[in-house]
């Protein structure tokens, strides 16, 4: 796993998709820094880092979008999945290796507090919270986009894929506004959140019988709790999809300075699950 993650790294700054990111990042917080907490005496540099959100969007698919897609186009794949390392020390090499991409302007970042501080008053706890946050939800957002690089031999289209979803939870919130709260309506959405797992499971196991299955159970199941107790399902979009909105525990510590706890685990849970379906994306293609 070292020799990946070592690998990994050096072609970041090789190509200087590395560097962009980290160049681009600092120096977009940085203007921030400079209009809130120098010029505008902001005491909060959680609150300039939140301004910094949208260059994840960009900057996140752009670091996520070679990991697996490009080893498939150039057949370097078949390199890595004969290598005598597991699968898991394989994508966890990768992994690793954005995550210290990642990390190296939320350790810079860290001086930002330690200036407002040499000037006035500054809140050190809350701000040294956010940098963590911040840094772990980028942590997730390149989690999200190592799979969907792992679905593609394309770049772009794994760059466009990833893109598209970052963005969409990050108007997670607005999207939520605009959904029905009636109960059929949350039935219609389980519903269909059932009908993607079993395709899921359909498309990693090529097992219609197994998929089929799912799709039954959870239907008449859904269908049952429905007619039994109508009224769960009231709003139940809103509940359900509304812990989908990632930034959101992020922004809990800018705007009041509430750490959620419950939010972290989200973001940890989050990663595991997709650098697993990862493994079992790259498992699928080494097999058939």
């Amino acid at each position: 796993m070292l020799a990946i993650y070592k690998r990994e790294l050096r072609s970041y700054f090789q190509s200087m998709v590395g560097p962009v990111f980290i160049a681009f990042l600092i120096a977009f917080t940085g203007i921030y820094f400079m209009a809130y907490n120098l010029m505008s005496g902001y005491p909060y540099f959680s609150y300039t880092l939140s301004g910094s959100l949208i260059v994840f969007i960009v900057g996140i698919p752009l670091i996520t979008m070679r990991s697996f897609s490009e080893e498939r186009k150039n057949k370097t794949d078949q390199l890595l999945l004969t290598a005598p390392v597991s699968l898991g020390k394989i994508v966890m090499g990768k992994y690793l290796a954005m995550v210290t991409v990642i990390a190296i302007p939320n350790v810079i970042f860290c001086i930002f507090p330690l200036i407002i501080k040499s000037q006035g008053t500054a809140y050190l706890t809350v701000d040294y919270i956010s940098i963590a946050v911040f840094f772990l939800l980028g942590c997730v957002y390149a989690a999200i986009g190592m799979f969907l690089s792992s679905l593609t031999e394309s770049q772009i289209i794994a760059f466009i894929s990833t893109f598209g979803i970052l963005l969409v939870l990050y108007l997670w919130d607005g999207i939520l506004s605009m959904l029905p709260s009636s109960a059929i309506s949350g039935l219609v959405g389980i519903l269909i959140v059932v009908t993607i797992v079993a395709f899921y499971v359909w498309h990693m196991t090529g097992n219609a019988v197994i998929s089929g299955a799912i799709e039954v159970i959870g239907a008449a199941a859904s269908i049952i709790v429905f007619v039994v107790k109508q009224e769960l399902y009231e709003n139940l979009l809103t509940n359900l999809l509304g812990r989908l909105a990632l930034a959101n525990v992020f922004t809990d510590i800018t705007e009041n300075s509430i750490v959620d706890v419950t939010g972290i685990a989200l973001y940890l849970s989050i990663i595991a699950v997709f650098v697993f379906l990862t493994i079992q994306s790259i498992q699928k293609r080494r097999w058939s």
